[in-house]
């Protein structure tokens, strides 16, 4: 597997890999998670052109799974993180995870934070296994708040959803 930064011809396949990685959730009770729209374009260019979007290819070249994300509050927030099923229980997704850490690193932020269903195995038990830890309401930064509301404004609090952190060691 391979991890490089995105290009704008990729940007369609990450969408079909959004939709892909979005599946299991309907096997999982959540099908208006599944059914939910990826990522538009212009939002993935805008990742893209930042320098924050980097996709995984497997050894033929495929892509199977993206992360985008950006600078907040002294960390790196991954906006998304999606891995096609075809690809799952690789090491794909903390392959990509550890490599957005390490950028995170070497730009002085202090560590990675994320949003993510508390219940479903594959996102807050996952995380926990990588090393995240929930964080209290009460340590939530304002960028966090801001996404946390923006989430429930979407519908996503229809099931329970956490901020979690990991620290990069960084300085």
């Amino acid at each position: 597997m391979t991890v490089r930064a995105a290009v704008s011809a990729d940007l369609p396949l990450l969408q079909d890999i959004e939709r892909a990685a979005g599946e299991p959730f309907r096997i999982f009770g959540m099908p208006e998670i599944a059914d939910d729209e990826p990522p538009a374009l212009d939002l993935l260019e805008r990742f893209l052109k930042a320098g924050h979007a980097w996709v995984a290819e497997d050894a033929a070249g495929r892509l199977v799974a993206y992360l985008i994300g950006e600078p907040l509050d002294g960390a790196f927030h991954i906006e998304q993180v999606s891995v096609h099923p075809d690809a799952a229980h690789q090491g794909v997704g903390r392959t990509l995870i550890a490599y957005a850490a390490e950028r995170a690193r070497r730009q002085g932020l202090t560590g990675l934070t994320l949003t993510t269903f508390s219940e479903v195995p594959w996102n807050a038990p996952y995380y926990r296994r990588l090393g995240f830890r929930v964080l209290a309401e009460t340590d939530l930064t304002p960028g966090l708040r801001r996404i946390h509301a923006a989430e429930a404004d979407h519908g996503l609090h229809r099931w329970p959803r956490v901020c979690m952190y990991k620290a990069t060691d960084a300085g």
